[in-house]
């Protein structure tokens, strides 16, 4: 780890919430806001993700714009802990399929809420039938289709200006 990283861990903080909220942040708006050099800024960032601190700088979509033809869905999962490695081998072998877009170990009535995509709702419904019911392991499955997004990792999704509800008689 970066020796300056190492003489003030709350940068690390600090950097996260600055590209939480803007990852197109520039080095110098950065570096302004930490009160360090660009220089710096740079060191840290690539020392970041180096030791994978930083994983991805990555952009969200209004999906109705974007994908209208990407149907999302959120499947609860409920799994067979294995002796000795628990949930991580299913649940990593789950989260490396490629339509798998998020993959979370829960607490309560399910093990993983899995996130996924695909083109059309057949194709949802045929990875989990032919894929993911048919793991060892895998007890049951619950899918549910995301109809529209509101709010997505912090973001509100804004409704068309001339979009209005509507009312009856």
């Amino acid at each position: 780890m970066h020796n300056f990283l190492k003489a003030n861990p709350q940068l690390i903080g600090d950097i996260v919430r600055l590209l939480e909220k803007n990852a197109r942040l520039s080095l110098s708006d950065i570096a302004s806001a930490l009160g360090i050099s660009v220089e710096e800024t740079a060191a840290l960032l690539k020392e970041l993700e180096k030791e994978k601190f930083i994983l991805a700088y990555k952009t969200i979509f209004d999906p109705e714009k974007i994908q209208k033809n990407r149907v999302r869905a959120v499947i609860e999962v409920k799994i067979t802990p294995e002796r000795g490695g628990g949930f991580d081998k299913l649940s990593k072998r789950i989260a490396g399929f490629e339509e798998v877009t998020s993959c979370f170990l829960m607490s309560g009535g399910y093990d993983l809420l899995v996130f996924l995509e695909g083109e059309s709702l057949k194709e949802v419904a045929l990875f989990v039938s032919e894929k993911l019911a048919t793991l060892p392991g895998v007890i049951s499955t619950a899918t549910h289709f995301m109809l529209k997004t509101y709010k997505e990792q912090g973001i509100i999704f804004s409704t068309p200006s001339h979009f209005r509800l509507p009312v009856s008689p």
